[in-house]
């Protein structure tokens, strides 16, 4: 309660002073005057519904806004950083705090470009551009379901990645889903289950389902069919997404101590209240790739056809590789893949995981868009990219990759509030978003925050089609490599098609090039562990 008490003691010495002048003259109102206008303004702090952080600390929440005109804009951190875990630049907040406020981003005086810096990425716009689709036209979506997926889902091209409900409050949940309703896209649950606050407002539901099965757990922590079953029928879940490994922290689960582990937590999660909650490294339902598709064939079973994927972090090429060789072996593909990325990740996470394991998205992306195409199974498979997308910018990039639909994480939570202040584990954030405390998440008013989240969705997937437009291309799905370059020094740039190797249709079936021969052949669909032997002998070849 200390954040109250600045505004408690000027209130206290406005009484005092206001006291003072009726009772001994005229003199003390010039003391009484600023401190009633100070206590009036804390007052209104408190009582105001747009501004999180002034609703937690009224009057000292206005410095923040002083100290963020003073601080140096130094912080360049998001530009094409595989860094993980690292701020956006300041720029690219602007971006996202003005759409959710529904204001265009505009810039004075162009860009500023460091032609010395490597991996600097530009798109390629058209002579002959072509118009970028009405206010009134509907954006373009991805119908997300193979040919063993009975309920299909028609996927926004932005859509908000997974955040769970214990990470973040009810509140900022409830804001993000009646944002997805509002603007008619899908808001990934996390792996913390499906809560009343997802519930409530309504919007379509990604149901991830991570290796603690919340949601669809036995007491002794193992995956319960009939759970699962009963969590997916509900009209309000539109995928379920099995979640392998995060960009944040992968290899590794997640541990919620037991004083944060409250009642309304527990029963999200079906686990006992108060109790450290612990999420395992790995999952129980399979020990090989053959089983892990063959489980998301049982989980869309039970969900009663509705698409079914996974998501990871990239890791091992070889283990990935093995899983497509089981879907080839099994006849059958999950309907669609989430690649994450390493940069990304939202709430806490150990430092040492989040920058230096795992792929970044680019390198993920690539990877696993070749994969499937290599094998023949790029055009039953969506695939979906998620790790610091904030921008349209960031969703053509992303699609011209491999990706046919994106999600986001940290810019969501910029529309509903986020100022970055880095306290995601400690329980204090300052603006309601990422806490339990209830004091705090009061903060954060849903019914204001739900329409920048809609506003925001809709202003970066129709700046992607104006730059697409732009670009020469009517719609995303025309993208071609050719369309994205990377500045390699200060005086050579390469196209994607030109700086990376594009696999063809079927390729890895007949004649593997490169090193994707050396990993196709040791993958293997009945193990996960890699044979480092035949690895060591073909590298050495």
């Amino acid at each position: 309660m200390l954040r109250f008490l600045p505004a408690a003691l000027v209130a206290l010495l406005a009484l005092v002073t206001t006291a003072l002048a009726l009772a001994s003259g005229a003199g003390w109102w010039w003391a009484a005057a600023p401190l009633l206008a100070l206590t009036a303004l804390a007052a209104w702090d408190l009582l105001q519904r747009r501004h999180s952080v002034l609703r937690t600390y009224p009057l000292t929440g206005h410095l923040r806004w002083v100290a963020e005109d003073l601080r140096p804009e130094i912080q360049q951190y998001f530009v094409e950083s595989d860094t993980a875990g690292r701020p956006f630049d300041r720029d690219t907040r602007s971006i996202v705090y003005e759409r959710a406020k529904g204001d265009e981003a505009e810039s004075p005086f162009g860009t500023e470009l460091d032609l010395e810096g490597v991996e600097r990425e530009y798109l390629v716009h058209s002579m002959a551009p072509v118009a970028p689709p009405g206010p009134g036209d509907p954006p373009p979506r991805v119908r997300i379901g193979g040919p063993d997926c009975a309920r299909p889902y028609d996927m926004a091209l932005l859509n908000v990645s997974a955040m769970s409900f214990g990470a973040l409050s009810g509140n900022a949940i409830r804001a993000l889903n009646e944002g997805a309703r509002l603007g008619g896209f899908a808001h990934d649950t996390g792996e913390g289950g499906i809560s009343r606050y997802h519930r409530e407002p309504g919007g379509d539901l990604v149901w991830e389902v991570g290796t603690g099965y919340f949601g669809c757990r036995t007491p002794d922590g193992d995956f319960d069919p009939e759970r699962f079953a009963e969590q997916a029928a509900d009209d309000q879940v539109k995928m379920v997404s099995l979640k392998i490994s995060q960009g944040a922290k992968p290899g590794i689960g997640g541990v919620l101590p037991g004083p944060k582990v409250t009642a309304e937590i527990a029963a999200a999660r079906e686990v006992p209240a108060g109790v450290t909650c612990v999420s395992p490294p790995g999952h129980r339902v399979y020990a090989t790739p053959r089983e892990l598709v063959r489980f998301l064939v049982r989980m869309r079973e039970l969900s009663g056809g509705k698409p079914v994927g996974f998501k990871l972090c990239v890791g091992s090429r070889v283990q990935f590789l093995a899983v497509c060789k089981a879907m080839l072996d099994e006849g059958t593909a999950p309907d669609f893949v989430i690649v994450d990325g390493a940069e990304g990740g939202t709430g806490a996470a150990p430092l040492e995981f989040e920058d230096h394991v795992g792929l970044p998205l680019t390198e993920g992306l690539l990877f696993v868009h070749n994969a499937l195409v290599g094998c023949g199974l790029r055009d039953r498979v969506r695939v979906g990219a998620s790790g610091k997308i904030a921008t349209g910018a960031d969703i053509v990039k992303r699609i011209v990759q491999g990706a046919d639909f994106t999600n986001s994480a940290r810019a969501m939570m910029f529309a509903v509030g986020c100022i970055q202040a880095v306290r995601c584990h400690a329980n204090t954030c300052p603006s309601g978003v990422a806490t339990q405390d209830p004091k705090r998440s009061r903060s954060l008013v849903p019914s204001d925050k739900a329409p920048r989240v809609a506003r925001f969705q809709d202003a970066t997937v129709r700046s992607a089609l104006r730059i697409s437009a732009a670009m020469g291309c009517a719609e995303p799905s025309q993208l071609r490599r050719s369309q994205l370059r990377r500045r390699i020094d200060a005086a050579h740039s390469q196209q994607y098609g030109e700086l990376f190797h594009w696999l063809r249709d079927g390729e890895l079936l007949t004649e593997p090039p490169g090193p994707w021969a050396t990993w196709w052949e040791a993958a293997d669909p009945e193990r996960f562990d890699v044979d480092r032997d035949l690895l060591e002998a073909r590298e050495g070849r």
